[in-house]
Protein backbone atom coordinates (compact mmCIF):
# COMPACT_ATOMS: atom_id res chain seq x y z
CA UNK A 1 0.00 0.00 0.00
CA UNK A 2 1.52 3.24 -0.94
CA UNK A 3 2.02 6.10 1.68
CA UNK A 4 -0.49 8.83 1.93
CA UNK A 5 -0.03 11.85 -0.27
CA UNK A 6 1.18 13.99 2.43
CA UNK A 7 2.31 13.82 6.60
CA UNK A 8 -0.33 16.13 7.11
CA UNK A 9 -3.02 13.36 6.11
CA UNK A 10 -1.39 10.61 7.62
CA UNK A 11 -0.89 9.29 10.97
CA UNK A 12 -4.14 10.25 12.85
CA UNK A 13 -6.75 8.85 10.50
CA UNK A 14 -8.14 5.95 10.06
CA UNK A 15 -7.57 4.01 6.98
CA UNK A 16 -10.48 1.60 7.17
CA UNK A 17 -13.16 4.49 8.11
CA UNK A 18 -12.22 6.36 5.27
CA UNK A 19 -11.97 3.14 3.04
CA UNK A 20 -15.34 2.54 4.35
CA UNK A 21 -16.78 6.06 3.73
CA UNK A 22 -15.42 6.35 -0.01
CA UNK A 23 -16.67 2.98 -0.66
CA UNK A 24 -20.25 4.13 -0.13
CA UNK A 25 -19.22 7.04 -1.99
CA UNK A 26 -19.11 4.96 -4.95
CA UNK A 27 -22.32 3.78 -4.72
CA UNK A 28 -23.70 7.25 -4.73
CA UNK A 29 -21.31 9.24 -6.97
CA UNK A 30 -22.81 7.48 -10.38
CA UNK A 31 -26.69 8.29 -9.27
CA UNK A 32 -26.22 11.45 -6.52
CA UNK A 33 -26.27 15.03 -6.81
CA UNK A 34 -22.51 15.25 -7.01
CA UNK A 35 -22.20 17.15 -10.00
CA UNK A 36 -19.92 17.00 -12.75
CA UNK A 37 -19.34 20.66 -13.43
CA UNK A 38 -18.55 23.83 -11.40
CA UNK A 39 -20.21 26.74 -13.22
CA UNK A 40 -20.02 30.61 -11.82
CA UNK A 41 -21.71 31.00 -8.87
CA UNK A 42 -20.79 28.24 -7.54
CA UNK A 43 -19.46 27.71 -3.85
CA UNK A 44 -19.17 24.90 -1.07
CA UNK A 45 -18.25 24.85 2.08
CA UNK A 46 -17.30 21.83 4.80
CA UNK A 47 -20.22 19.80 6.63
CA UNK A 48 -19.26 19.51 9.79
CA UNK A 49 -20.69 16.21 10.30
CA UNK A 50 -18.49 14.66 7.07
CA UNK A 51 -15.87 12.29 9.08
CA UNK A 52 -13.13 12.07 5.72
CA UNK A 53 -14.33 13.15 2.74
CA UNK A 54 -16.71 15.83 1.21
CA UNK A 55 -16.84 15.32 -2.79
CA UNK A 56 -17.99 18.23 -4.84
CA UNK A 57 -16.83 17.62 -8.07
CA UNK A 58 -16.58 14.27 -10.13
CA UNK A 59 -15.50 12.50 -12.79
CA UNK A 60 -17.57 11.41 -15.98
CA UNK A 61 -16.50 7.48 -14.89
CA UNK A 62 -17.18 8.35 -10.77
CA UNK A 63 -13.70 6.92 -10.46
CA UNK A 64 -11.97 10.12 -9.38
CA UNK A 65 -13.32 13.11 -7.07
CA UNK A 66 -12.42 16.48 -6.64
CA UNK A 67 -13.41 17.75 -2.95
CA UNK A 68 -12.36 18.22 0.87
CA UNK A 69 -10.36 15.84 2.91
CA UNK A 70 -10.41 16.11 6.38
CA UNK A 71 -6.91 16.54 8.04
CA UNK A 72 -5.58 15.54 11.32
CA UNK A 73 -9.36 16.66 12.44
CA UNK A 74 -9.97 19.87 12.25
CA UNK A 75 -8.45 20.52 9.02
CA UNK A 76 -8.69 20.36 5.00
CA UNK A 77 -7.25 20.48 1.66
CA UNK A 78 -8.57 20.71 -1.62
CA UNK A 79 -7.96 16.96 -2.94
CA UNK A 80 -8.64 14.72 -6.11
CA UNK A 81 -9.23 11.26 -4.87
CA UNK A 82 -8.97 7.60 -6.19
CA UNK A 83 -12.76 6.88 -4.83
CA UNK A 84 -12.59 2.91 -4.76
CA UNK A 85 -9.29 3.10 -2.78
CA UNK A 86 -8.83 6.94 -1.01
CA UNK A 87 -5.62 7.58 -2.28
CA UNK A 88 -5.04 11.13 -2.65
CA UNK A 89 -3.54 11.55 -6.51
CA UNK A 90 -3.12 15.72 -5.87
CA UNK A 91 -3.66 18.64 -3.46
CA UNK A 92 -4.30 22.33 -3.98
CA UNK A 93 -2.68 23.31 -0.89
CA UNK A 94 0.03 20.87 -0.14
CA UNK A 95 1.93 22.68 2.19
CA UNK A 96 -0.50 24.78 4.38
CA UNK A 97 -3.88 23.00 5.25
CA UNK A 98 -7.51 25.43 6.20
CA UNK A 99 -9.54 24.99 8.87
CA UNK A 100 -12.56 22.28 8.57
CA UNK A 101 -15.40 25.13 9.24
CA UNK A 102 -17.62 27.51 7.92
CA UNK A 103 -14.80 29.77 7.20
CA UNK A 104 -13.68 27.65 4.55
CA UNK A 105 -15.12 28.23 1.42
CA UNK A 106 -14.38 26.67 -2.45
CA UNK A 107 -16.73 29.09 -4.96
CA UNK A 108 -16.17 29.20 -8.87
CA UNK A 109 -16.41 32.75 -10.63
CA UNK A 110 -14.32 32.60 -13.44
CA UNK A 111 -11.13 30.91 -11.30
CA UNK A 112 -11.64 27.87 -9.13
CA UNK A 113 -10.31 29.80 -5.60
CA UNK A 114 -10.10 27.98 -1.87
CA UNK A 115 -10.35 30.80 0.62
CA UNK A 116 -9.82 30.78 4.61
CA UNK A 117 -9.55 33.82 6.35
CA UNK A 118 -8.91 32.06 9.72
CA UNK A 119 -5.57 30.17 8.44
CA UNK A 120 -5.06 32.69 5.76
CA UNK A 121 -4.79 29.93 3.62
CA UNK A 122 -5.60 31.33 -0.30
CA UNK A 123 -5.41 29.36 -3.74
CA UNK A 124 -7.25 29.97 -6.98
CA UNK A 125 -6.39 28.63 -10.60
CA UNK A 126 -6.47 32.54 -11.35
CA UNK A 127 -7.75 31.76 -14.62
CA UNK A 128 -11.58 33.78 -16.40
CA UNK A 129 -13.02 30.09 -17.31
CA UNK A 130 -16.57 29.23 -18.02
CA UNK A 131 -16.73 26.14 -16.28
CA UNK A 132 -14.49 23.85 -14.05
CA UNK A 133 -14.62 19.96 -14.69
CA UNK A 134 -13.25 17.13 -13.27
CA UNK A 135 -11.82 14.65 -16.70
CA UNK A 136 -12.18 10.51 -16.87
CA UNK A 137 -8.06 11.06 -16.61
CA UNK A 138 -8.50 12.35 -12.95
CA UNK A 139 -7.00 15.70 -14.65
CA UNK A 140 -8.93 18.90 -12.99
CA UNK A 141 -9.26 21.88 -15.66
CA UNK A 142 -10.96 24.64 -15.94
CA UNK A 143 -12.31 25.39 -19.38
CA UNK A 144 -13.70 28.29 -21.93
CA UNK A 145 -15.73 27.03 -24.40
CA UNK A 146 -14.65 23.49 -24.00
CA UNK A 147 -10.65 24.61 -24.14
CA UNK A 148 -8.47 24.54 -21.02
CA UNK A 149 -6.80 27.52 -19.67
CA UNK A 150 -5.38 25.38 -16.54
CA UNK A 151 -5.19 22.40 -15.69
CA UNK A 152 -4.13 20.18 -12.10
CA UNK A 153 -1.87 17.96 -14.82
CA UNK A 154 0.40 20.79 -15.26
CA UNK A 155 1.45 21.01 -11.54
CA UNK A 156 1.85 18.04 -9.95
CA UNK A 157 2.66 17.42 -6.52
CA UNK A 158 4.37 13.92 -5.30
CA UNK A 159 2.35 12.27 -7.79
CA UNK A 160 1.89 11.59 -11.81
CA UNK A 161 -0.67 9.05 -12.79
CA UNK A 162 -0.59 7.06 -16.39
CA UNK A 163 -0.96 9.48 -19.16
CA UNK A 164 0.02 12.39 -17.74
CA UNK A 165 3.22 14.69 -19.32
CA UNK A 166 6.19 15.09 -16.44
CA UNK A 167 7.89 17.74 -17.97
CA UNK A 168 11.09 19.49 -17.43
CA UNK A 169 9.42 22.39 -15.73
CA UNK A 170 7.82 20.32 -13.23
CA UNK A 171 9.25 18.21 -10.48
CA UNK A 172 7.91 15.77 -7.66
CA UNK A 173 8.42 16.99 -4.23
CA UNK A 174 8.09 14.10 -1.65
CA UNK A 175 5.70 15.11 1.46
CA UNK A 176 8.07 15.99 3.87
CA UNK A 177 9.80 18.27 1.53
CA UNK A 178 13.35 16.37 1.41
CA UNK A 179 13.15 14.97 -2.12
CA UNK A 180 12.66 15.53 -5.79
CA UNK A 181 11.96 14.09 -9.14
CA UNK A 182 13.10 16.37 -12.08
CA UNK A 183 14.71 16.09 -15.71
CA UNK A 184 17.62 17.09 -16.80
CA UNK A 185 18.47 17.54 -20.68
CA UNK A 186 18.85 14.01 -20.71
CA UNK A 187 18.01 11.90 -17.61
CA UNK A 188 15.85 11.89 -14.61
CA UNK A 189 17.27 12.49 -11.15
CA UNK A 190 16.27 12.14 -7.76
CA UNK A 191 17.35 15.51 -5.79
CA UNK A 192 17.92 15.82 -1.96
CA UNK A 193 17.40 19.50 -1.42
CA UNK A 194 18.20 21.69 -4.38
CA UNK A 195 21.52 20.76 -5.93
CA UNK A 196 22.27 17.22 -4.37
CA UNK A 197 21.88 14.21 -7.00
CA UNK A 198 21.72 10.30 -5.58
CA UNK A 199 19.98 8.46 -8.57
CA UNK A 200 20.30 9.28 -11.83
CA UNK A 201 18.56 7.80 -15.03
CA UNK A 202 20.42 8.13 -18.42
CA UNK A 203 18.03 7.82 -21.72
CA UNK A 204 19.29 4.86 -23.18
CA UNK A 205 17.82 5.90 -26.57
CA UNK A 206 16.75 2.21 -27.82
CA UNK A 207 14.05 3.30 -29.74
CA UNK A 208 15.03 6.82 -30.61
CA UNK A 209 17.15 8.85 -30.01
CA UNK A 210 17.93 12.38 -28.45
CA UNK A 211 18.44 15.24 -30.54
CA UNK A 212 20.62 18.64 -29.75
CA UNK A 213 18.50 21.10 -30.26
CA UNK A 214 14.61 19.55 -30.86
CA UNK A 215 13.25 20.14 -27.30
CA UNK A 216 13.71 19.41 -24.14
CA UNK A 217 12.56 15.85 -22.78
CA UNK A 218 9.52 14.73 -20.91
CA UNK A 219 8.65 11.66 -18.63
CA UNK A 220 4.87 9.77 -18.94
CA UNK A 221 4.00 6.79 -17.24
CA UNK A 222 2.37 4.83 -20.07
CA UNK A 223 -0.65 2.18 -19.30
CA UNK A 224 1.09 -0.89 -21.07
CA UNK A 225 3.42 -0.68 -17.33
CA UNK A 226 6.36 1.54 -18.35
CA UNK A 227 8.19 4.67 -18.01
CA UNK A 228 8.93 6.51 -20.78
CA UNK A 229 11.14 9.62 -21.66
CA UNK A 230 10.19 11.22 -24.74
CA UNK A 231 11.86 13.69 -26.96
CA UNK A 232 9.40 17.08 -27.76
CA UNK A 233 6.54 15.77 -30.49
CA UNK A 234 8.15 11.82 -30.55
CA UNK A 235 5.93 9.54 -30.36
CA UNK A 236 8.55 6.63 -29.89
CA UNK A 237 9.81 6.67 -26.19
CA UNK A 238 13.58 7.01 -26.35
CA UNK A 239 14.09 5.48 -23.15
CA UNK A 240 11.49 2.95 -21.49
CA UNK A 241 12.01 1.84 -17.43
CA UNK A 242 9.59 -0.96 -17.17
CA UNK A 243 7.44 -1.56 -14.86
CA UNK A 244 6.13 -5.26 -12.79
CA UNK A 245 3.20 -4.94 -14.83
CA UNK A 246 4.65 -4.44 -18.80
CA UNK A 247 2.90 -5.80 -21.17
CA UNK A 248 0.10 -6.89 -18.71
CA UNK A 249 -3.28 -7.40 -20.16
CA UNK A 250 -5.13 -3.52 -19.45
CA UNK A 251 -8.55 -3.80 -17.90
CA UNK A 252 -11.49 -1.13 -17.42
CA UNK A 253 -10.43 -1.75 -13.85
CA UNK A 254 -6.49 -1.30 -14.12
CA UNK A 255 -4.73 2.00 -13.27
CA UNK A 256 -1.42 3.06 -12.38
CA UNK A 257 0.49 6.07 -10.73
CA UNK A 258 3.95 6.95 -9.71
CA UNK A 259 5.00 8.96 -6.30
CA UNK A 260 8.23 10.53 -5.45
CA UNK A 261 8.21 8.93 -1.50
CA UNK A 262 8.89 10.24 2.42
CA UNK A 263 12.14 8.02 2.00
CA UNK A 264 13.61 9.27 -1.05
CA UNK A 265 12.48 6.37 -3.04
CA UNK A 266 10.87 6.09 -6.62
CA UNK A 267 7.43 4.32 -6.50
CA UNK A 268 5.00 2.90 -9.18
CA UNK A 269 1.71 1.42 -8.18
CA UNK A 270 -0.87 -0.67 -9.77
CA UNK A 271 -4.39 -1.12 -9.15
CA UNK A 272 -5.09 -4.31 -9.89
CA UNK A 273 -8.83 -3.87 -9.03
CA UNK A 274 -8.95 -4.36 -5.03
CA UNK A 275 -5.64 -3.49 -4.07
CA UNK A 276 -2.49 -1.34 -5.14
CA UNK A 277 0.33 -3.26 -5.49
CA UNK A 278 3.86 -1.94 -5.75
CA UNK A 279 5.21 -2.36 -9.54
CA UNK A 280 8.19 -0.19 -9.72
CA UNK A 281 11.09 1.02 -7.11
CA UNK A 282 13.98 3.29 -8.80
CA UNK A 283 16.14 2.37 -5.98
CA UNK A 284 16.23 -1.45 -4.78
CA UNK A 285 18.36 -1.63 -2.36
CA UNK A 286 18.05 0.38 1.38
CA UNK A 287 21.32 1.28 1.84
CA UNK A 288 21.48 3.05 -1.53
CA UNK A 289 18.40 5.49 0.43
CA UNK A 290 20.17 9.00 1.13
CA UNK A 291 18.90 8.95 4.76
CA UNK A 292 18.32 5.11 5.31
CA UNK A 293 20.84 5.51 8.72
CA UNK A 294 20.47 8.92 9.27
CA UNK A 295 23.52 11.34 9.72
CA UNK A 296 26.50 10.24 10.43
CA UNK A 297 24.93 6.32 9.76
CA UNK A 298 26.97 3.07 8.90
CA UNK A 299 24.43 0.80 6.51
CA UNK A 300 25.36 -2.50 5.62
CA UNK A 301 23.82 -3.95 2.63
CA UNK A 302 22.00 -7.08 3.17
CA UNK A 303 20.04 -6.02 6.03
CA UNK A 304 21.96 -6.14 8.84
CA UNK A 305 20.83 -2.84 10.49
CA UNK A 306 22.32 0.42 10.94
CA UNK A 307 24.86 1.49 13.53
CA UNK A 308 27.00 4.68 14.07
CA UNK A 309 30.47 5.89 12.21
CA UNK A 310 31.85 6.46 15.47
CA UNK A 311 31.32 2.74 17.15
CA UNK A 312 30.49 4.23 19.75
CA UNK A 313 27.25 6.54 19.74
CA UNK A 314 24.33 4.51 20.36
CA UNK A 315 22.07 4.35 16.90
CA UNK A 316 18.93 6.12 16.85
CA UNK A 317 16.16 6.57 14.54
CA UNK A 318 17.59 9.91 12.74
CA UNK A 319 20.99 9.31 13.29
CA UNK A 320 24.05 9.69 15.46
CA UNK A 321 24.92 12.87 15.31
CA UNK A 322 21.96 15.48 15.15
CA UNK A 323 23.38 19.22 15.33
CA UNK A 324 24.62 18.53 11.33
CA UNK A 325 23.28 21.88 9.71
CA UNK A 326 25.09 25.19 9.65
CA UNK A 327 28.34 26.25 8.35
CA UNK A 328 31.68 24.12 9.38
CA UNK A 329 33.78 27.56 9.08
CA UNK A 330 33.24 31.47 8.25
CA UNK A 331 34.77 34.71 8.47
CA UNK A 332 37.78 35.36 10.44
CA UNK A 333 36.65 37.25 13.57
CA UNK A 334 33.18 35.87 13.89
CA UNK A 335 34.47 33.13 16.07
CA UNK A 336 34.15 30.48 13.49
CA UNK A 337 37.38 28.66 12.51
CA UNK A 338 38.70 24.97 12.61
CA UNK A 339 37.46 24.35 16.33
CA UNK A 340 34.39 24.30 15.44
CA UNK A 341 34.05 20.63 14.56
CA UNK A 342 36.14 17.57 15.26
CA UNK A 343 37.31 14.99 12.90
CA UNK A 344 35.62 11.50 12.50
CA UNK A 345 37.91 8.50 10.88
CA UNK A 346 36.52 5.12 9.74
CA UNK A 347 37.80 2.17 7.45
CA UNK A 348 35.75 0.00 5.54
CA UNK A 349 33.21 2.43 4.07
CA UNK A 350 32.39 4.25 1.25
CA UNK A 351 29.59 6.41 0.05
CA UNK A 352 26.81 5.24 -1.82
CA UNK A 353 25.99 6.30 -5.53
CA UNK A 354 29.67 7.21 -5.77
CA UNK A 355 29.54 7.08 -9.65
CA UNK A 356 27.47 10.37 -9.09
CA UNK A 357 30.04 12.21 -6.61
CA UNK A 358 32.84 14.50 -7.58
CA UNK A 359 36.10 12.68 -7.63
CA UNK A 360 40.08 13.21 -7.76
CA UNK A 361 42.90 11.41 -7.83
CA UNK A 362 45.55 11.83 -5.15
CA UNK A 363 48.90 9.74 -4.38
CA UNK A 364 47.61 9.35 -0.52
CA UNK A 365 45.08 9.61 1.68
CA UNK A 366 46.71 12.11 3.69
CA UNK A 367 46.61 14.42 1.05
CA UNK A 368 43.23 13.42 0.04
CA UNK A 369 42.19 14.58 3.72
CA UNK A 370 43.72 17.93 3.27
CA UNK A 371 41.67 18.87 0.25
CA UNK A 372 38.99 18.50 2.29
CA UNK A 373 40.35 20.13 5.50
CA UNK A 374 41.34 23.20 4.07
CA UNK A 375 37.62 23.46 2.26
CA UNK A 376 34.92 25.43 4.36
CA UNK A 377 32.33 23.68 1.98
CA UNK A 378 33.59 20.31 2.51
CA UNK A 379 32.32 18.02 5.37
CA UNK A 380 33.95 14.53 4.49
CA UNK A 381 35.99 12.69 1.79
CA UNK A 382 36.40 8.88 1.33
CA UNK A 383 39.55 7.90 -0.04
CA UNK A 384 40.27 4.23 -2.05
CA UNK A 385 43.67 3.62 -1.60
CA UNK A 386 43.33 0.59 -4.08
CA UNK A 387 42.38 3.35 -6.99
CA UNK A 388 43.56 6.41 -5.53
CA UNK A 389 40.17 7.83 -6.02
CA UNK A 390 39.31 10.84 -3.22
CA UNK A 391 35.70 11.66 -3.14
CA UNK A 392 34.44 14.79 -1.66
CA UNK A 393 31.68 15.23 0.27
CA UNK A 394 29.84 18.40 0.13
CA UNK A 395 26.77 18.25 1.95
CA UNK A 396 26.01 17.51 6.03
CA UNK A 397 27.15 13.66 6.09
CA UNK A 398 23.95 11.31 6.15
CA UNK A 399 24.73 7.55 5.29
CA UNK A 400 27.45 5.47 4.59
CA UNK A 401 28.40 1.92 2.84
CA UNK A 402 29.77 -0.59 5.23
CA UNK A 403 32.26 -1.92 2.42
CA UNK A 404 34.49 -4.84 4.24
CA UNK A 405 37.30 -2.95 2.88
CA UNK A 406 39.54 -2.09 4.96
CA UNK A 407 41.64 0.23 1.92
CA UNK A 408 38.71 2.12 1.68
CA UNK A 409 38.74 5.29 4.69
CA UNK A 410 36.56 7.73 5.26
CA UNK A 411 37.69 11.55 6.83
CA UNK A 412 34.88 12.98 8.32
CA UNK A 413 34.24 16.75 9.87
CA UNK A 414 31.57 16.62 13.18
CA UNK A 415 30.53 20.21 13.72
CA UNK A 416 30.82 20.53 17.87
CA UNK A 417 26.96 21.04 18.49
CA UNK A 418 24.83 22.09 21.21
CA UNK A 419 24.96 18.36 22.85
CA UNK A 420 28.61 18.65 22.95
CA UNK A 421 28.48 22.58 24.05
CA UNK A 422 26.33 21.50 26.96
CA UNK A 423 28.59 18.86 27.99
CA UNK A 424 31.39 20.73 28.69
CA UNK A 425 28.95 23.16 30.84
CA UNK A 426 28.07 20.18 32.33
CA UNK A 427 31.83 19.88 33.45
CA UNK A 428 32.59 23.16 34.35
CA UNK A 429 29.20 23.00 36.78
CA UNK A 430 30.75 20.01 38.25
CA UNK A 431 33.97 21.56 38.89
CA UNK A 432 32.38 24.96 40.00
CA UNK A 433 30.32 22.53 42.68
CA UNK A 434 33.08 20.77 43.86
CA UNK A 435 35.41 23.95 44.67
CA UNK A 436 32.03 25.73 45.94
CA UNK A 437 32.09 22.23 48.39
CA UNK A 438 35.70 23.08 49.56
CA UNK A 439 35.51 26.49 49.99
CA UNK A 440 32.27 25.93 52.41
CA UNK A 441 34.10 23.75 54.32
CA UNK A 442 37.33 25.73 54.81
CA UNK A 443 35.71 28.93 55.57
CA UNK A 444 33.09 26.99 58.33
CA UNK A 445 36.58 26.23 60.02
CA UNK A 446 38.18 29.42 59.98
CA UNK A 447 35.38 30.46 61.80
CA UNK A 448 35.36 27.56 64.25
CA UNK A 449 38.84 28.17 65.42
CA UNK A 450 37.94 31.90 65.53
CA UNK A 451 35.08 31.43 68.06
CA UNK A 452 36.91 28.79 69.98
CA UNK A 453 39.87 31.33 70.17
CA UNK A 454 37.62 33.94 71.66
CA UNK A 455 36.45 32.01 73.92
CA UNK A 456 40.12 31.18 75.35
CA UNK A 457 40.84 28.07 74.73
CA UNK A 458 44.26 26.77 76.19
CA UNK A 459 46.46 23.58 75.75
CA UNK A 460 45.23 22.15 79.23
CA UNK A 461 41.52 22.29 78.31
CA UNK A 462 42.33 20.34 75.54
CA UNK A 463 44.15 17.63 78.19
CA UNK A 464 41.39 17.80 80.62
CA UNK A 465 38.50 15.74 80.75
CA UNK A 466 35.46 17.64 79.39
CA UNK A 467 33.87 18.08 75.98
CA UNK A 468 37.04 18.01 74.14
CA UNK A 469 38.62 15.53 75.47
CA UNK A 470 38.34 12.93 72.64
CA UNK A 471 40.36 15.09 70.80
CA UNK A 472 43.62 13.91 69.98
CA UNK A 473 47.11 16.10 70.29
CA UNK A 474 47.68 16.18 66.83
CA UNK A 475 43.64 18.42 66.66
CA UNK A 476 45.09 20.63 68.66
CA UNK A 477 48.30 21.47 66.93
CA UNK A 478 46.64 21.97 63.71
CA UNK A 479 44.09 24.60 65.71
CA UNK A 480 47.52 25.96 67.43
CA UNK A 481 49.22 26.55 64.07
CA UNK A 482 45.64 28.13 62.88
CA UNK A 483 45.54 30.72 65.79
CA UNK A 484 49.17 31.38 65.30
CA UNK A 485 48.98 31.92 61.72
CA UNK A 486 46.53 34.69 62.69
Amino acid sequence: MPTVMFNMFGTHQHRFMVVLFLSIQILTLRCSSITQELHRGFSATPEPSTPSFQPVLSDPSGNFSLGFLRVNQNQLALAILHVASSEPFWVANPTRAASWSDTTRLFFNGSLVLSDPETRVSWSTSTNGDRAVLLNTSNLQVQTKGSPLWGSFDFPTNTIVQGQNFTSKMSLLSSNGLYSLRLGNDFMGLYEGNKYLYWKRTVLETKAEVQEGKGPIYARVNPEGYLGMYQTNDEKPADVQKFNSFQQAVTTASFLFMRMEVDGNLKAYYWDGSNWLTNYQAISETCELPRSCGSYGLCRPGGSGCSCLDNRTRFEAGGCFNDVGGELCGEEGIGRSKSDYWVLRRSGVEPPHKELLRHVTTPSLVECEQLCQNNCSCWGALYNNGTGFCYMLENPIETMLGSGDESKVGYFKVKKGDQEKNRVWVRVGIVITVLGTVGVIIVGMWFCVRRWKRRGVKEEDWASPGPYKNLGSASFRSIEMSNSVE
